[in-house]
């Protein structure tokens, strides 16, 4: 019962559903009908819906017959008339057809032109596409011959930002064609060959700056050398208004870089063809001597490539190098003072490139480098230059090396370089130079002491008096006062050596000048100097003389005499190294002159030579002393030698006049003294054991000629008898002889004369 209830219930649904669905296809687009017929098909009831829809379809059949059966004749109506229509739409078909026949005969070459139009129309659409493609790819090709065109001229950082346009900007817009596709695989080699030619270029540049780093110092220290005499000049003049310019506002930094897009020339190598012009006012700087684009081409080019690490590390390591052949000297620089010039040249050309370096790039080199290379390069000079300068023997090639380390050490300073080491070391070679000029000043003595007459000067005018006046300071109212010609009593040799010490003082301030140095320390390095020159080489040059094996009394007494000026000139010198540095003698750390020591030293000597000449000379006329101790004959005169010997004396103490008074009174004494001991001697000969009265006699004649003439006083000065007392001991063994011999006559004669009494006589004689 329920079954069949459930089952009435479910038809009734089905056929309410097959209802809606056959309304939703009647009211439906024939278009959206198959989702609802879809619907029927999924369901299981498809085939009472086919029954449904069969007799759905009958009812409408009915209905457009019933419709057809009340309009039959409006249908028949509509039929004839239509086959009218058939007529006339036959005709209209013939006459369409005919027209048409007609216009296509008429418009062929019309359609021929349309297809030629639509040709050209597809041309011209195609070249229109291919003209915006080329105008995209145009841009690509002139920056790609571009960069060809600045790669071919050598402007490789300009190339290098082309490149970069190509690849970043443009590129990007063509990236489809092949062509494009092979320039992006050549982009990295041409970074490269960039690379590697401004790296190249570089090298050239580097190679070039060593080879030509003499000219850069040579022009730098020309820069220093005319600032330094603007210097002197602006300091001799009075300074009114402004102050002295600093010796930096002169070296103004050439801080101009070379364009980089500029084309490389010739001037590309580093170094700019300046000629030598060596009347010019001016001297150009030395940065304007260098074209440093390929260094700063190089650097952009490394940066933009991302290597600049690599660059600094290749040019610093590369300068290094350089600066260790730089800094070796030639084996032979010694020499001459172009060799120390040359050698300075090329260090202050290599510096002065890596100042200018360190400020026109940011960071290539650094302090800390420029610092290390700097302290390197200084120890090694120093001690080049101590090696080297210790070879010098010329006192002029010590004082232009000192000339020339001070323009260095000046030059380098003006770009911040320390140099006081540099000072320190030209302390040490002052000292070199002191003794090179010795070394000169010895010669230049000996030749004047070899070369003097050891006469005094004779002057003729009052000119010639004048003159040697100037030259000499001497002062004396007698001679002036004595009438023409007359004679001053010192030597050539005594203005030439003053002169000459004063020379000496003058090449030793010629070296002290740009040093650094104060007044104090100037005039203490001249007085020190010149002590050394008075105590040493004037001392032993003087000594030579003196201890010649020729020298003879008159030249002995005539250095005497000039030594005697020349001490008094000490003061002289004194106020002349005071009037040339400023110092006054009385500062407490004034060093003095010991030329007083020096003369007095060389007086001495000269005294006891003359002492011991004399005692020679006196020596040399007893050996002609013949006395015949048997003979029985007297001369009633003095012997002849001793005549000759007297005489001697007489004339060599008259030369004495101009000697102190003291000297000659000793070398009077001493002779006399000298020729008593002598003749003493021969008295007292062990091979005189015999004498006759006669033979005594004649020696008594002799010791009365001595007598005489220590009475004659040959030098004044002495005290009545004092110089006889030289020979009153040979007076008393002459007159104690002669007794003897009195006494040995009478005994003879009284026949008492024994062996005896001559041995008495002989003991006698030798007590």
């Amino acid at each position: 019962m329920d079954r069949a209830k459930m089952a009435e219930a479910e038809s009734l649904e089905t056929a309410a559903e097959h209802e809606r669905i056959l309304r939703e296809i009647e009211s439906t687009d024939t278009a959206c009908i198959g989702p609802t017929l879809r619907s029927v098909y999924d369901g299981e009831e498809h085939g009472r819906f086919m029954e449904k829809l069969e007799t759905r379809i009958r009812n409408h059949d009915r209905e457009i017959e019933k419709m057809c059966n009340f309009h039959y004749q409006g249908f028949v109506d509509s039929i004839t008339e239509l086959l009218k229509v058939r007529g006339e739409a036959q005709k209209l078909k013939n006459q369409v057809t005919d027209t048409n026949r007609k216009l296509q005969h008429e418009g062929k070459e019309l359609v021929i032109a349309m297809e030629e139009l639509k040709q050209c129309r597809l041309q011209q659409r195609n070249i229109s596409a291919t003209v915006d493609k080329l105008m995209l790819c145009l841009p690509v090709l002139e920056m790609y011959s571009k960069l060809r065109d600045q790669m071919k001229t050598k402007r490789h950082y300009p190339a290098l930002k082309t490149l970069e346009h190509l690849e970043h900007t443009y590129l990007p817009q063509v990236s489809h064609y092949r062509f494009c596709k092979v320039m992006v695989d050549n982009i990295p080699k041409l970074r490269e060959e960039i690379k590697d030619v401004s790296m190249s270029d570089l090298k050239d540049f580097l190679e070039s700056i060593r080879k030509h780093s003499d000219k850069i110092g040579e022009t730098a220290m020309k820069q220093a050398q005319q600032q330094r005499n603007l210097d002197n000049i602006v300091l001799q003049q009075p300074r009114i208004g402004s102050k002295r310019k600093s010796k930096k506002d002169a070296y103004i930094i050439f801080d101009t870089e070379i364009e980089s897009t500029s084309p490389k020339s010739e001037q590309d190598s580093g170094i700019l063809d300046v000629e030598d012009e060596e009347d010019d006012e001016e001297v150009p700087g030395a940065q304007d001597l260098v074209d440093f684009s390929p260094v700063y081409r190089c650097l952009h080019i490394y940066t933009v490539l991302g290597a600049r690490e690599t660059f600094e590390n290749y040019y610093r390591k590369q300068r290094r190098k350089q600066a260790r052949l730089v800094l070796q000297p030639p084996s032979n620089m010694h020499e001459t003072l172009d060799g120390y010039r040359k050698y300075f040249n090329q260090i202050v050309g290599f510096f002065v490139v890596e100042d200018h370096i360190l400020h026109t790039t940011q960071g290539l080199v650094n302090r800390a480098y420029i610092d290390e290379l700097w302290e390197m390069a200084l120890s090694k000079t120093i001690a080049a230059l101590r090696t080297h300068s210790s070879y010098c023997s010329d006192p002029n090639l010590v004082l232009d090396l000192k000339n020339l380390i001070v323009l260095f050490a000046d030059t380098l300073q003006v770009y911040g370089f320390p140099v006081n080491q540099l000072f320190d070391m030209l302390l040490e070679i002052r000292d070199q130079y002191s003794e090179t000029l010795l070394k000169k000043w010895a010669g230049i003595f000996r030749n004047i002491l070899d070369s003097d007459n050891y006469s005094p000067i004779p002057v003729t005018s009052e000119e010639m008096y004048k003159k040697m006046a100037g030259q000499f300071p001497f002062q004396d109212i007698e001679l002036e006062k004595q009438p023409f010609p007359k004679k001053f009593p010192f030597s050539e040799f005594v203005p030439k050596v003053y002169n000459q010490i004063k020379e000496f003082i003058y090449a030793c301030l010629k070296f002290s000048e740009d040093l650094h140095l104060s007044s104090t320390e100037v005039d203490d390095m001249i007085r020190k100097s010149t002590n050394l020159l008075l105590t040493r080489t004037l001392s032993n040059s003087l000594q030579n003389v003196i201890k010649r094996k020729n020298i003879g009394l008159t030249e002995l007494v005539q250095i005497i005499i000039n030594t005697t000026h020349l001490e008094k000139s000490c003061k002289y010198l004194e106020e002349f190294i005071t009037n040339i540095t400023n110092v006054l003698p009385e500062t407490v750390h004034t060093t003095k002159l010991y030329g007083t020591t020096t003369f007095k030293d060389a007086r001495h000597a000269a005294e006891e030579e003359i002492y011991t000449n004399l005692n020679q000379k006196i020596d040399q006329f007893l050996q002609l002393a013949d006395y015949d101790w048997m003979s029985g004959d007297l001369d009633n005169k003095a012997s002849d030698y001793l005549v000759d010997l007297i005489a001697f004396l007489r004339s060599t103490f008259a030369v004495f006049t101009h000697l102190p008074g003291k000297v000659a009174q000793t070398a009077c004494m001493s002779a006399c003294k000298h020729l008593a001991t002598s003749l003493m001697q021969l008295l007292l000969e062990a091979e005189v054991r015999q004498l006759t009265l006669g033979a005594l006699q004649q020696f008594n004649l002799d010791v009365r000629e001595c007598e005489q003439f220590a009475r004659s006083g040959p030098v004044p000065g002495f005290q009545e008898d004092t110089l006889q007392l030289a020979f009153i001991d040979l007076r008393q063994e002459n007159n104690y002889n002669y007794q003897l011999r009195a006494m040995k006559c009478c005994l003879n004669f009284s026949g008492l004369l024994t062996h005896g009494l001559d041995n008495f006589m002989e003991s006698f004689k030798m007590r």
